[in-house]
């Protein structure tokens, strides 16, 4: 099957077509492959004259410090343009054309104050980031069941490219032994991109519709996440220090406090999870595997 997308060279979309590709055809407009995601005219001549039935809308403006720092620019600011305006495009062209739209959307559009959410459960988003991101949940929803949004969580994987994912942000302080503060009262569900490229295959296949979460297996704090990193690749924990969340995001763009989302949707395909453990563990035999195999 062929799949045209935007964003497929970045940390998530080029994990998700490396592990796909053996049974999907990617046609991918990112800057990398010369596209302009605000070039409207240009993504929409391109993606009309592709035979592909489905569009994966990975690209987004994702700095969420750098987001809030531009909120009073409201829909002038980049992130709007990028996160809302250009989704827009997106959604009208597949709205034309009639072809399936896969979304990306975060766990920041929530406010965090439930122990968990499901797929059903209303955003209330605190940052502008997550502000962006719903507008663009939105959007994508006015095109009714062809529409596939997935929310995911501060996702990572082996050997990132494009920019950095939290672990390997953690691995290389841990690597300069610089100390790693991180909150012990807040909960997260980091996405392993593995297991949202095995998701995703599930998905087409199943000619889903809606809503899913596809997150770790368990919720967990960033503190404990930073002793899994220190534990599962040999550093030695005393560098992973507690802070409490208001003392660490004091002055800053506010994520969830709890943001264990449920995944009960994605569980019923058959889609196997992972803890973030288990992903970690992952990472790390596959980045020795591919440093073994250069050498």
């Amino acid at each position: 099957m062929d799949i045209i997308g935007t964003g497929l060279s970045g940390l998530v979309g080029s994990r998700v077509v490396s592990q796909l590709s053996p049974k999907f055809s990617f046609t991918d407009l990112s800057k990398e492959t010369g596209f302009d995601l605000m070039d409207f005219s240009r993504i929409r001549t391109t993606i009309t004259g592709s035979t592909a039935p489905w569009v994966f809308h990975f690209a987004a403006y994702t700095d969420v410090q750098g987001a809030e720092q531009e909120k009073d620019q409201k829909e002038q600011s980049i992130s709007w343009k990028v996160n809302v305006s250009a989704t827009e495009n997106i959604v009208n062209i597949c709205h034309d054309t009639e072809k399936r739209l896969l979304y990306i959307s975060t766990d920041y559009v929530f406010d965090g104050t439930q122990d968990t959410y499901d797929e059903n459960d209303t955003p209330n988003p605190l940052s502008w980031y997550g502000k962006t991101k719903y507008e663009g949940e939105k959007l994508v929803q006015t095109l009714g069941p062809p529409a596939l949004i997935i929310r995911i969580a501060n996702p990572y994987r082996s050997n990132p490219v494009g920019k950095m994912d939290f672990v390997h942000k953690m691995l290389e302080r841990m690597q300069s032994g610089l100390e790693i503060q991180t909150p012990t009262d807040q909960i997260f569900s980091p996405t392993y991109i593995d297991d949202l490229a095995f998701a995703l295959e599930k998905l087409i296949t199943a000619k889903a519709r809606g809503i899913y979460h596809v997150v770790a297996l368990n919720g967990i704090t960033p503190y404990e996440a930073a002793r899994c990193v220190a534990e599962e690749f040999r550093f030695h924990n005393a560098l992973v220090t507690p802070v409490l969340y208001d003392q660490y995001f004091s002055g800053k763009a506010l994520p969830p406090k709890h943001a264990h989302l449920k995944h009960g949707k994605i569980d019923v395909l058959g889609v196997t999870l992972h803890t973030f453990g288990e992903g970690l563990n992952a990472v790390r035999r596959q980045e020795l595997s591919s440093f073994r195999s250069v050498g």
